[in-house]
C-alpha cells in the first residue's frame, strides 16, 4: 500500500468511528448486555440459606461438611466475547437505493465492534464467502479494534460465492467457550427449492454460542421491475441470461420464489430460536438494531 492509500485508509476509518462512537453509545448504553439470552452466572461464594432461597442452589457438598444448609452465590459474567461473521461474497456489492448492502453491513459491523469494545468485551471477526477467508480472535483493545476496522474496509475475498455452514461450523469449532455471535449477511445462500443450506451447521452453532442474524436486503431484490428485455448475471456463479421482465408470468415466478425463500428463512431461526433483523439498503439500520 502506497501512501495516499494509507492515508485514504486512515481517513474512512476515522469517519466510520466517529459516526458509528455515537450511534454505539446511543444503541447499546446500559443495555448491550441485557439484550442477549446467553449471559453466564459465575460462581461467586456459599453462604448460609436463607428463607427464599432457590433450592437449585444448594452446595450439598459443604452442607454435609458443614451440617448446617449453604447455598452457592452466583454473579452475572459482565464481560462477553463477541465475534461477527461478514459475508463478504460478491452479491453483497449489489446496490441500488441508499448503499450497497456490502457498505451498509460493514457499518453495522463497526457499530457492533466499537459496542463490544466500549463495553470492555472482547471482539473478533470471521469473514467469509464460499469459504473462511481470515480469521481475527477475539481480544481488546484500540488497535485490535482499528484492526478489524481496517479489514472490514479494505479485505477483497478471493472467492465469490456464499457459504454461511462453513463460516458456523469455523465458528463452533474456533471459539470453545460461549460467544454473542452475530452474523452479518444477505443470507441468499439456499438450494434450487429455496431452502436454507446452512442448517445443520445452524443447529450445531445454536447449542454452543447466543446467534443473532443480522440481514442487509436491497429492495431491488424483493420484485423485479417491468423494464422489458434484460441481461442479468449473477456475481457469484458467474451466470448469465436474458429475462424478459414485461412477462408478468416471469414477475410472478420471482416473487413467489423470493417469498418461498423469506418464509423458509423465518422458519428456520423460529426452530432455533435465533434472533434475527432483517434491514433494507434504504433504511435507518439503527432501529433494526435497537429492536
Amino acid at each position: 500500500m502506497d501512501n495516499r492509500n494509507v492515508t485514504d485508509l486512515l481517513k474512512k476509518v476515522r469517519k466510520i468511528e466517529i459516526k458509528t462512537r455515537a450511534l454505539s453509545h446511543q444503541i447499546f448504553a446500559g443495555e448491550y448486555h441485557s439484550a442477549f439470552k446467553g449471559r453466564g452466572m459465575a460462581f461467586s461464594e456459599v453462604r448460609e440459606y436463607q428463607y427464599g432461597d432457590d433450592v437449585r442452589n444448594m452446595d450439598w457438598n459443604v452442607t454435609a461438611r458443614l451440617r448446617a444448609p449453604y447455598v452457592k452465590v452466583f454473579e452475572e459474567e459482565r464481560e462477553m466475547t463477541v465475534v461477527l461473521l461478514i459475508d463478504i461474497s460478491r452479491s453483497g456489492l449489489f446496490g441500488t437505493e441508499g448503499m450497497a448492502k456490502k457498505d451498509m453491513i460493514a457499518e453495522i459491523a463497526a457499530v457492533l465492534s466499537f459496542s463490544a469494545s466500549i463495553n470492555n468485551d472482547k471482539v473478533g471477526a470471521l469473514f467469509f464467502s464460499d469459504k473462511v477467508e481470515e480469521f481475527i480472535p477475539p481480544k481488546k483493545g484500540r488497535s485490535h479494534l482499528l484492526h478489524i476496522l481496517r479489514q472490514i474496509i479494505e479485505f477483497k475475498p478471493t472467492s465469490d460465492g456464499t457459504d454461511i455452514g462453513e463460516a458456523l461450523r469455523f465458528l463452533t469449532n474456533a471459539i470453545k467457550k460461549k460467544c454473542t455471535a452475530f452474523v452479518l449477511s444477505d443470507m441468499l445462500d439456499v438450494d434450487s427449492e429455496g431452502n436454507p443450506r446452512y442448517e445443520d451447521a445452524l443447529k450445531v452453532a445454536v447449542n454452543r454460542h447466543d446467534i443473532s442474524v443480522i440481514k442487509v436486503h436491497d429492495p431491488r431484490e424483493i420484485t423485479i421491475p417491468d423494464v422489458g428485455l434484460v441481461h442479468i448475471k449473477d456475481s457469484e456463479t458467474g451466470r448469465s441470461s436474458w429475462v424478459n421482465t414485461s412477462s408478468r408470468k416471469v414477475r410472478s415466478a420471482y416473487s413467489q420464489w423470493f417469498m418461498t425463500v423469506s418464509k423458509n428463512e423465518t422458519k428456520l431461526f423460529n426452530k432455533y430460536r435465533v434472533d434475527n433483523v432483517d434491514i433494507a439498503t434504504d433504511k435507518d439500520y439503527v432501529k433494526g438494531l435497537l429492536s
